[in-house]
């Protein structure tokens, strides 16, 4: 596939800030706003942004306008999901892949945004970011690691990824494309053509899912032959409020076994404050201690 690679955010540069899945808390949106500005960007914000129709943020065909224009705008440098929640899904044969394809930007979102990351790297070939948002990253008191982890990964510098504990194996070195996200997010584009041709390193986590559908989603997509026949190694954050630990963990262990690759966990991978900016179709480097993402995914 040919990758297209967005331009670096710089100083100056306009943010738009949209909502294509769950219904916002505005007041948090004009915190993020006033926080972007005070970092010397403009930002505009998704004309329906405002919106609520059954716990989303506004119709689907509400939502897809704000995306659609925010990648026409030619004034708009980076778009930053005010948040997941649901509703993406609903956008995915909606959408028009020729609009984003042909107006690459920098566009950055994590939990339900995890499907339109994946989508339009498998329509585009377009370089995403998941990372961090306004309404939950943006809009109180924001966490250094987190806003670091944006900062330097949206502007190109270098980024090396240290689980938060030391422990783990050094291990031959796996390289390959960077794809991922929210796991149950991902695992239900299962039916749709999501899966990288290339071989890829897979980051993911998740969030309040018992240990037996934490099973059920990594089973969807291992039975996907692409999926198993691609995937090259398992780095995993945190699968916050899971009822049996030591479940998840025997699962782990089995795919590692039974697909002969690394399997490494506690990373910043996340719904918590703490979480990296990982860009989906861009490359890294896996030895086992750490993930070292290349810093040729932007332009100048």
């Amino acid at each position: 596939m040919n990758l297209i690679k967005p331009k670096k955010l710089k100083e100056g540069d306009t943010i738009g800030i949209i909502a294509v899945s769950g219904e916002t808390d505005f007041e948090k949106i004009i915190l993020a706003a006033d926080y972007f500005k005070n970092k010397n960007f403009n930002v505009v914000l998704g004309s329906n942004i405002k919106k609520s129709y059954n716990g989303l943020a506004g119709k689907d065909e509400e939502r897809l306008e704000d995306l659609h224009r925010a990648f026409l705008d030619q004034n708009i440098n980076a778009i930053i999901c005010a948040r997941g929640g649901y509703g993406a899904l609903r956008l995915v044969d909606k959408i028009d892949y020729s609009i984003i394809k042909n107006n690459p930007k920098i566009f950055c979102g994590y939990s339900d945004i995890t499907i339109l990351n994946a989508m339009f790297y498998k329509k585009c070939g377009l370089v995403t970011f998941s990372g961090a948002m306004a309404q939950s990253d943006f809009s109180g008191e924001i966490n250094p690691y987190t806003e670091k982890s944006f900062e330097d990964t949206l502007s190109g510098k270098t980024e090396i990824i240290y689980p938060k504990t030391e422990n783990l194996s050094k291990i031959d070195t796996v390289k390959g494309l960077l794809f991922g996200g929210n796991l149950s997010t991902l695992a239900s584009l299962c039916g749709t053509n999501f899966i990288p041709d290339e071989k890829f390193i897979f980051f993911t986590e998740d969030i309040n899912e018992p240990a037996y559908k934490i099973d059920r989603y990594f089973t969807q997509l291992l039975n996907i032959p692409e999926f198993r026949n691609n995937i090259q190694a398992v780095i995993y954050g945190d699968f916050t409020g899971v009822d049996k630990p030591e479940y998840l963990k025997d699962l782990l262990n089995e795919i590692q076994d039974e697909l002969n690759i690394p399997v490494a966990g506690n990373y910043p991978v996340s719904h918590s404050p703490v979480k990296a900016t990982i860009p989906v179709g861009g490359y890294g480097e896996f030895d086992g201690t750490k993930l070292k993402i290349s810093d040729y995914i932007l332009e100048n």
